[in-house]
């Protein structure tokens, strides 16, 4: 079975070589071509999925090259490669029409197989090098998909932004290679999971430790690639591209980061400091780029701005050890942001006809007749949406996993399905319609279906990615923190939350401005989102100061 993994990443390069050969006698007809092969490596992955689940080998690994060169066939890889072939399939489709008059109509599907190539080898890649080959490529070819479309100067520009982020990421992926090759002399992933297995307290230069140094530099590597703030500034930028590049890059390229802790997981478990970087990198992204979204007025900056947030959300589930959660979370934020993307043109048009802004209700009441919308008591509503969202988390977790709330990781990711599920049901009770109680029940109904099938389908996958129960509790034991600590945070995010829904009664309820007697906050504030926290001028003036710096050494030292 392993011998069909070469397949999945060579065929892609083989469609870009006969794309490249053939487009000048096939002409526009070469992105058949393409698509047939993408969609028989779709077959093929989904083949080996299939395959390997019902054959149970474990995990296999094959070289070409004595040590490098090679593939590895696991959980991660297995479904990742369906994955990234099924949303890149999806794309090619999609760009057939798409990019029909478009100039360098051949070279746009000669990228995407390659773009497409890149990507599966990272996620199957089973040594060192391998990896960093397919992690610089998918950098390379991401900045001339991006710059596909010459005309725009933005387009190169934001292009260039993009490159120089990645290049920065892929520094830190070399010396972490570097330093675990030095320290235990293998390339293959399987020996070197091993061999730190067996001697995780190796030390590095300066007496470092070799699994804390390592986990680091991935994790420094995983922010830029993964646009976590403050190296997030290339993502919401590079909308000047075509739109099925936007979709592949939201859909699967920005997950390499999560996709590289996971590879790395081994190591991680012995880094706990490193566990809480990631956690509160990943959780400050989160807030920073929901916040942001809401501020764009244009809906593809708007979903760069979303995807920046659900990789937060990605980062923070693996601080908080939920390895597996956050492969589960990239692969479904990958499907529907990839499907958003791709119809962000048919919403931008109905838009144009109709703004889809509601009337005034008084507007509703004397001139189409409508009466006013019927509201539950403020009382039973709060007293719903705090308990019954809590209620059907707990319940549903305790079904799926007696021990779920032993770990402090599964306790911070059930506090935040609770408030997503509070704010689910306050959005309900503000909807307007003429009988409440059915659409309360109705999404309470809803709400607890989800649960219970992303509890069942979550904890199953998080069996079937890391078979080995006990290396899954030292996942969660590495993420812990002091009990007394972690129950002060816990209260600390309860309160600042409940603030926050106060804000929102007397703002919704009483029409009292939260910030009334307060002077200009709001605006001050909106300033401050509608700039970006001015994080892309800092580096424009840190930029232009560079620029001078080599200008004045230029002329210092008489290189010119």
């Amino acid at each position: 079975m392993i011998e069909l993994q070469w397949l999945i990443p060579l065929l892609p390069f083989l469609a870009a070589l006969l794309v490249h050969l053939l487009g000048g006698r096939m002409g526009k007809r070469v992105a058949r071509l393409s698509v047939g092969i993408n969609l028989l490596v779709v077959i093929i992955a989904a083949f080996q999925l299939t395959a390997y689940i019902a054959g149970d080998t474990g995990p296999q690994w094959m070289d070409l090259a004595g040590g490098w060169g090679s593939l590895q066939l696991d959980p991660l890889s297995a479904i990742m490669a369906l994955v990234v072939s099924g949303i890149s399939l999806v794309v090619h489709i999609y760009s057939v029409r798409y990019m029909i008059e478009e100039p360098g109509y051949g070279r746009f599907f000669m990228l995407l197989d390659v773009m497409t190539g890149s990507i599966l080898l990272m996620v199957m890649a089973g040594d060192l090098i391998t990896l960093l080959i397919a992690w610089h490529l998918i950098g390379v070819v991401l900045y001339f998909l991006l710059a596909h479309n010459t005309e725009p100067p933005t387009a190169q520009r934001y292009a260039f932004w993009t490159f120089i982020t990645y290049r920065l990421g892929d520094l830190p992926l070399v010396l972490a290679a570097v330093i675990l090759f030095q320290a235990y002399g293998v390339l293959d992933f399987p020996t070197l999971f091993e061999r730190i297995a067996e001697m995780p307290d190796v030390r590095t230069f300066m007496d470092l430790p070799v699994t804390g140094t390592v986990a680091f530099l991935i994790a420094l590597s995983a922010f830029a690639k993964s646009a976590q703030f403050p190296l997030h500034t290339w993502l919401p930028y590079t909308m000047e591209g075509p739109t099925p590049v936007s979709a592949l890059m939201h859909a699967g390229i920005v997950n390499a980061g999560g996709i590289i802790i996971n590879r790395f997981a081994p190591v991680f478990v012995h880094s706990g400091e490193i566990l809480h970087l990631l956690f509160v990198v990943g959780l400050v992204t989160a807030l920073i780029g929901s916040v942001l979204m809401l501020t764009q007025n244009d809906i593809k900056k708007s979903l760069g701005y979303s995807t920046m947030g659900q990789m937060g959300f990605m980062i923070m589930e693996t601080g908080a050890g939920a390895f597996a959660l956050a492969i589960f979370h990239l692969i479904a934020h990958g499907l529907f942001k990839g499907t958003m993307f791709l119809g962000a043109g048919n919403v931008i048009g109905s838009a144009r006809k109709h703004d889809g802004v509601p009337n005034d209700p008084l507007y509703d009441f004397l001139v189409e007749r409508k009466s006013a919308p019927a509201r539950l008591p403020w009382l039973i509503i709060g007293a719903v949406t705090l308990i019954v969202p809590l209620a059907i988390l707990v319940m549903a977790h305790a079904w799926v996993a007696e021990d779920f709330f032993q770990k402090q990781g599964a306790i911070v990711l059930l506090f935040f399905g609770w408030i997503t599920g509070v704010q689910v049901l306050f959005a309900t009770h503000r909807l307007d319609t003429e009988n409440p109680i059915r659409m309360m029940a109705l999404i309470i109904l809803s709400f607890a279906l989800i649960v219970v099938g992303y509890s069942f389908v979550g904890h199953s996958f998080e069996t079937f990615l890391y078979p080995d129960a006990a290396f899954r509790d030292a996942l969660y034991t590495a993420a812990g923190i002091d009990a007394v600590t972690f129950d002060m945070l816990v209260i600390l995010l309860a309160l600042i939350v409940v603030l926050g829904w106060m804000g929102a009664y007397l703002t919704n309820v009483r029409r009292q401005r939260v910030d009334e007697g307060h002077g200009n906050t709001r605006l001050t504030l909106y300033s401050l989102f509608s700039r970006e926290f001015y994080v892309a001028d800092v580096y424009d003036r840190m930029t232009v100061s560079l620029l001078d710096l080599s200008k004045r050494l230029n002329v210092w030292f008489k290189w010119s």
